[in-house]
């Protein structure tokens, strides 16, 4: 399916990018079987003829698939990057020339340029959008309430995303439905703790090619995706803590063999801290004052407000990128604090963000919700929807299947005694 790139608009780096990209997103596809498989069945079933689609998300191999499941539905998409540091210039450019989808992403594209292209997706008059941190979403109640009309509904895969979405919800203003892939077990259990676990750590090392082994490395939210990074930097020899907020979590990594305590004292002792809380400024001025000398600091969150870098930089004499998506404060007081990706995803900014496998999982579980929302047109209630648990346990059962991995079932007795409440002691 090759698509003449002239006619179909776009705005991505370079075209010419186009054959490593396609080389990449088929090296994907190796890892992505369930996908795959829902690509094939949409290829003959079309569930989104003369729908308009509006994705916002980071512009990866594994995205690549996504995408080109909604075309081969029969979906008229756009594709938006959904964090200026996360796009694969390669793949945006593959997506354009080689299965004519409209992409607007520029790896390292600033914050009018990713405004712009938010307001791009909107122009395409989106019946569903594919929010990523739910951008897409609060530009269109805010500025173009107008086409809320046009929309048959959105899904969001991002914790941050999600919890915006409870807060419109709060206000009165989601008017429509919105599919909460996040929380599908399918999703949130493997994408947020193994995919982040793994990604993470990875562009932490190809920022800094330092050794993790013996190091303190501080792990700020203890949530799906702090679990999984705390638990791969054990895995590689880290001594971890975590900082939390909440008591419940706050056990749970004391149970799970973590040293918990408040960031004050967390920053006199970690040699490189991570956050992963979805929140604002989880580390601030105070912090950076404390830290030793040479001090790492990253962000695996959404967004890049987790680390206060106006406040930092503020404490700054100088600012010097060291390496790649490696920059060095020089503070007032004579020490120095590593910045890694601009604060941004570090797991995109510096590597290539989740393994296949598990966004496997996640772009299933994307692509099911889009035609479900389709399927019920009409018929869903204004809120945040769950995927179905016969579609997640749907989507477990072929990833299994696919790792030649077989599983029990229930026998005709063990029905009946599920089902019964007579059967006791």
């Amino acid at each position: 399916m090759v698509a003449t790139s002239v006619k179909i608009k776009h705005e991505v780096k370079d075209l010419s990018l186009a054959p490593l990209g396609k080389q990449r997103i088929e090296w994907a596809g190796r890892e992505m079987p369930v996908l795959r498989q829902i690509q094939e069945r949409f290829a003959k079933e079309k569930p989104f003829a003369g729908i308009r689609l509006a994705a916002c998300c980071h512009v990866t191999t594994e995205t690549a698939h996504l995408a080109i499941a909604i075309k081969l539905g029969g979906g008229d998409a756009v594709l938006i990057a959904s964090n200026p540091l996360s796009t694969q210039d390669d793949v945006a450019a593959c997506l354009v020339e080689d299965y004519g989808i409209s992409v607007f992403a520029l790896k390292g594209e600033d914050a009018a340029t990713y405004e712009r292209h938010v307001y791009t997706a909107l122009d395409h008059r989106p019946n569903i959008i594919i929010d990523d941190g739910s951008d897409v979403v609060a530009a269109l109640i805010q500025h173009r309430p107008n086409q809320i009309s046009d929309l048959i509904g959105t899904t969001e895969e991002t914790t941050t995303g999600i919890v915006r979405l409870r807060a419109m919800l709060k206000d009165g203003v989601l008017t429509f439905p919105a599919m909460n892939v996040n929380d599908a077990d399918t999703k949130h259990f493997f994408d947020n703790r193994y995919g982040t676990g793994q990604s993470t750590l990875d562009g932490i090392i190809r920022a800094t090619n330092i050794l993790l082994a013996g190091k303190n490395i501080v792990v700020a939210g203890y949530g799906w995706c702090g679990k999984g990074t705390a638990l791969r930097a054990r895995g590689m020899g880290a001594n971890v803590i975590v900082t939390e907020i909440d008591p419940i979590r706050a056990i749970e990594a004391v149970m799970d063999g973590f040293r918990v305590m408040p960031m004050d004292e967390a920053a006199t002792v970690g040699d490189i801290f991570i956050t992963v809380t979805g929140n604002k400024h989880v580390i601030r001025a105070e912090h950076f004052e404390s830290m030793k000398d040479g001090a790492i600091v990253c962000n695996s969150g959404h967004f890049d407000i987790e680390i206060d870098l106006k406040s930092l930089g503020a404490k700054s004499t100088d600012v010097k990128t060291v390496r790649s998506f490696t920059q060095e404060y020089h503070l007032n007081n004579g020490k120095s604090i590593i910045v890694l990706g601009e604060g941004r995803l570090i797991n995109l900014a510096a590597a290539e963000g989740h393994p296949s496998a598990v966004m496997d999982m996640s772009f299933a579980n994307q692509a099911l919700a889009c035609e479900y929302l389709v399927t019920n047109k009409g018929k869903l209630e204004p809120g945040i929807h769950s995927i179905p648990v016969e579609v997640d346990k749907e989507i477990a059962r072929l990833k299994l299947e696919a790792m030649g991995i077989h599983i029990d079932t229930l026998t005709a007795e063990q029905i009946e005694y599920t089902n019964s409440w007579t059967s006791g002691t």
